[in-house]
Formats: C-alpha cells, sequence, structure tokens
C-alpha cells in the first residue's frame, strides 16, 4: 500500500479544499440588516449538520489508509465517505433553496446558482462513489492510478462550484452569514491547515 499512501494524502488534501470553499462564509461579521441575518440565519443554522458531515467524511478517508491498510478497506472507507458527502450537499442544496433568495442585489440569481452547483456536487460525489466501488482492490498499483483520478475530478469539482459560491457569499449577505454559529463553528473546528484562501 506504499504506493497509494501518497495519492491518498493528495485525495483528501483536495477533499479539504473542497470544503474550505464551503467554508468561506466565514468573514468579519458586523451587524448588519436584520433581514439579512434572519436569511443567514435559515440556511446556517441547518447546514452547520451538514458542514460536519462533509469533515468527518474527510477524517474518515484521512485515517482509512496508515500505508500498510488492505486495499479492500480503503475502498469501503472512501466509498462510504463519498456518499456522506454526497448526501450532505444534496442537503446543503435543500437548506439553501428553503432560505430563499438572501435580501441583496442580485441575491436570486446567486441563490440559484449556488443551489445548482450543490446539487451538482452531489451528484459528481456520488459518481465519485460508484468509481471507487469499480476499483480493482487486486492490484495495488492499478488502485493507486484510480485513487489518482479520483482526486483529478474532485479538483473538477471544486473548480466548477467556486464561482457561484463566490457571487453568493460577497458583500453584505457573505456579512451576515459571517455573524451565524452555524457558518463560524465549522471553521474553527476544521483547523487551519485545509482552510487556505484561494487567490
Amino acid at each position: 500500500m506504499e504506493g497509494t499512501n501518497p495519492v491518498k494524502k493528495k485525495l483528501v488534501a483536495v477533499l479539504s479544499g473542497g470544503a474550505a470553499l464551503m467554508l468561506a462564509l466565514t468573514g468579519c461579521s458586523d451587524d448588519g440588516d436584520k433581514k439579512l441575518d434572519d436569511w443567514a440565519k435559515k440556511f446556517c443554522d441547518p447546514a452547520q449538520a451538514q458542514f460536519k458531515k462533509i469533515q468527518d467524511a474527510n477524517t474518515a478517508m484521512q485515517t482509512a489508509d496508515s500505508g500498510g491498510t488492505d486495499s479492500k478497506k480503503v475502498q469501503e472507507a472512501d466509498s462510504k465517505a463519498f456518499q456522506q458527502i454526497s448526501d450532505a450537499y444534496a442537503a446543503l442544496a435543500k437548506s439553501l433553496s428553503q432560505a430563499g433568495a438572501p435580501p441583496a442585489d442580485g441575491g436570486e440569481e446567486s441563490q440559484k446558482n449556488a443551489v445548482k452547483e450543490l446539487n451538482d456536487l452531489s451528484k459528481g460525489y456520488g459518481d465519485l462513489k460508484k468509481q471507487v466501488d469499480g476499483l480493482d482492490t487486486g492490484d495495488k498499483g492499478k488502485f493507486a492510478d484510480g485513487l489518482r483520478s479520483l482526486s483529478d475530478g474532485i479538483n473538477k469539482l471544486n473548480k466548477k462550484s467556486e464561482q457561484a459560491f463566490k457571487k453568493l457569499e460577497s458583500g453584505d449577505v457573505g456579512k451576515a452569514m459571517a455573524g451565524q454559529p452555524g457558518c463560524q463553528n465549522q471553521k474553527a473546528t476544521e483547523g487551519a491547515g485545509s482552510v487556505s484562501p484561494k487567490k
């Protein structure tokens, strides 16, 4: 398994980047507008549990492979984690949809785009689950190659979603979200290492 461990670490780093993107809504908070705060609370309160599921799935994948772990066990852990992340993104899309459009300029378009991207991410991680389920665990070399191609797929998913989130999290909407504990607590638990700004 020695050959797959560096790939595994890269895969987890990429996943952490995806979670960091979702957590970019934790900026500097101010008192803001009450309507915006109410809207942010509608999204952030239920979203907190989903952020935790994504984080837990990332952690599970990280700990599943110590370098000597059986390929089949790594496959099972990754498959379960991808399903968990897929479900979490679907739930986040539902929460954002139910919260409605934020009361700000361009709020409706930003919300629609972000909901679509969250649903696309959910489908994308569902597809990754199918791919990891189909990897050949009998051949460690092939298994490592398979993991490498999965990390490329995750990179594409993250890039695809970035723009929609940037729009949603801009200006007063982002500030209102940053003031909500449901969106704040996750940053503290995620750790500084994986929450890196993308410039």
